[in-house]
């Protein structure tokens, strides 16, 4: 297999592992990230003054000479599908598409193909230059099977690694629609009760906790204040349907990213997602508020109301802030129509 080196020389107060010395001084342009140089320095292909070493804590001085050899970015077994993609935008870059309901991002166990990067690999093709030693597209973030919207993937490992800083420091603009039961309300007394729920301002519903595993169902996340990932969620009324208000379309956008946060979070405070057979839970309707038509088709409503509607973000590669919108899904308007 085709390879290169990379090389340089450490330069003066280096740290004194050699794994962050390395990490510090390797040249941007060779654009290798953490994870990726830890892999290299594992497998033998690290060399300091001409010897190899593997060790991550050996000891590094200012001037040593730094070899890197660095494979051409491989095949990998991911099976390219074509599969149609609602592509939002695409550069040499990067790619946002809008995630139909149903599919499955990455692949797994349960999912080996079909998914989003089967589609991408097929779409994308000879574009992928490496992500990680390997052609295929970088995921930074993923949303749920049966919830819709906008994702973006890295085809770079330049903008892989750009992307991922952003997501992680929270940084990226997402904003998503949900329909939930309830309307949440500053004056509602019961909220005020609710730990880690509050108001900002006179209408932005704030809720804070950890979120991580629950305890006995594996498959499910559980609000924590004790511990889990620090996570944050806000959201705001859009409408309202019922004489009472019986549902609520809502603004929600995200401080943080976690597995399931906008369900586990609405649910946690008390307005649980229609049709999220996990967290939400089926509430009767008041017949009295809502149409027969109305209530059958929230209770036949077979997935998580839920659509990734807004991505913001800087283009890790040109600066350029970027901002995309998806409209509803057909399914979400329609039930939003007879609502």
């Amino acid at each position: 297999m085709p390879v290169s080196t990379v090389a340089f020389l450490i330069a003066e107060k280096p740290p004194k592992r050699l794994d962050k010395a390395i990490a510090r001084d390797v040249p941007e342009e060779a654009v290798l990230s953490r994870s990726r140089l830890a892999k290299l320095l594992a497998e033998g292909a690290i060399k300091v003054n001409g010897a190899v070493v593997t060790d991550q804590k050996g000891k590094v001085a200012e001037g040593d000479r730094i070899e890197i050899t660095v494979e051409e970015a491989a095949e990998v077994e991911v099976q390219a599908e074509d599969i149609p993609l609602d592509v939002i935008y695409e550069d040499d870059d990067l790619i946002v598409v809008n995630k139909p309901v149903g599919m499955v991002v990455h692949p797994a166990p349960g999912s080996p193909s079909g998914t989003l990067v089967n589609a991408l690999m097929a779409h994308c093709g000879d574009s992928l230059s490496g992500i990680g030693g390997e052609k295929r597209p970088g995921i930074v973030h993923r949303i749920d099977k049966d919830t819709s919207g906008l994702l973006v993937a890295a085809k770079s490992d330049k903008a892989h690694q750009g992307l991922a800083k952003q997501f992680e420091k929270h940084t990226v603009e997402r904003k998503y629609f949900a329909l939930v039961y309830g309307a949440p309300d500053p004056m509602d007394p019961r909220l005020r009760g609710v730990r880690g729920v509050s108001f900002e301002g006179s209408n932005i519903l704030r809720i804070t906790s950890f979120l991580g595993r629950h305890k006995t169902d594996r498959q499910k996340q559980a609000v924590s204040f004790t511990e889990g990932r620090h996570a944050v969620t806000r959201a705001r009324v859009v409408e309202l349907f019922g004489t009472p208000p019986q549902l609520a379309l809502v603004e929600c956008w995200l401080e943080t990213g976690r597995t399931h946060q906008i369900r586990v979070h609405m649910a946690h405070a008390g307005h649980g997602l229609v049709g999220d057979q996990t967290y939400g839970g089926r509430r009767k309707l008041n017949h009295k508020a809502l149409p027969d038509r109305a209530r059958a088709a929230v209770d036949a409503f077979p997935r998580q109301a839920l659509h990734a509607a807004v991505l913001g973000f800087v283009h890790p590669v040109t600066g350029e802030d970027m901002r995309f919108e998806a409209p509803l899904p057909e399914d979400m308007q329609v039930l939003l129509d007879q609502l």
